[in-house]
């Protein structure tokens, strides 16, 4: 099943029928635990809709007071990519530590204003000269640090800023547009299966100018490791988002321009689409 965040309400699709229903707090909803039984009582309260009235709703970021924080290093092609962007300034290997570490990198990525809804605009900062998306597997973990959910999320990264130095991290990663997150949250008692593609297509006028795919089974972390670590000396009482790390990097050439369209797929969860801005 699919949760998504109107501007007024919720809905829930389910084998393809869509169900709406205006004025339910967010975050109380997706922190009852377990979040799949509650969604299959709730469901009987819902109206049913049909799928043209489901296209005229505004569909929103799935948050609310959550933060969004990220994991690093998490795939192997994200350490390669990591160790060329930072060997110029003696940084790389801290990356290729990291990724051998019993400990992840975990950092603060976005408070819930900057989160970018879907088919608004992502940003690339003004003063970096590299810049890209990463597209991640995204995880809502509840207020009890259970993974309940999934989503897709767009972790926009200024590499020639990272790349002058590691301890520049936070201005690479934290700013106005930075984030992207949605179209909705998939919810399943069995998870994902490990087959699952994680696919990013950039379009600039028109035409293809990067794609590619990895999968959900490349990361080298175990998903709920990364979620006990993130919670071990920090409380989430509204719950938090997780971005997973990134197993697509575009070649070292690339770099997002104005206008760039970002279309990022999951399999069983969908497609957040948007346009990039400065």
């Amino acid at each position: 099943m699919k949760i998504y965040k109107t501007t007024n309400g919720i809905v829930i699709e389910k084998n393809g029928d869509y169900y709406f229903k205006e004025g339910i707090d967010w975050d109380n909803f997706m922190n009852t635990d377990p979040l799949i039984d509650h969604i299959e009582s709730a469901i009987g309260s819902f109206n049913k809709i049909q799928s043209e009235e489901f296209d005229q709703l505004k569909i929103m970021a799935p948050v609310s007071k959550q933060e969004v924080w990220a994991a690093g290093v998490t795939y192997l092609r994200s350490r390669d990519a990591r160790i060329e962007e930072s060997k110029d300034a003696g940084g790389g290997t801290f990356y290729d530590k990291v990724y051998l570490a019993e400990r992840p990198e975990l950092f603060f990525k976005a408070t819930p204003y900057r989160v970018v809804h879907p088919g608004e605009h992502v940003r690339i900062r003004k003063d970096s000269s590299w810049n890209v998306p990463e597209p991640e597997l995204t995880l809502f973990i509840n207020n009890r640090g259970k993974i309940a959910g999934y989503s897709i999320g767009n972790d926009m990264s200024s590499r020639s800023i990272e790349g002058e130095n590691p301890l520049y991290l936070p201005q690479a990663k934290v700013y106005d547009g930075s984030a992207a997150i949605g179209p909705c949250v998939y919810v399943s008692k069995d998870g994902l299966p490990p087959q699952t593609l994680i696919t990013i297509l950039i379009e600039r006028n028109g035409q293809n100018v990067f794609d590619g795919q990895v999968r959900v089974d490349r990361i080298k972390r175990d998903l709920n490791e990364l979620a006990e670590y993130l919670y071990r000396e920090c409380s989430f009482p509204h719950g938090c988002f997780l971005m997973t790390g990134t197993g697509v990097v575009p070649p070292n050439e690339f770099t997002l321009q104005e206008a760039d369209q970002i279309s990022i797929s999951i399999d069983n969860i969908g497609t957040l689409k948007n346009t990039v801005a400065l």
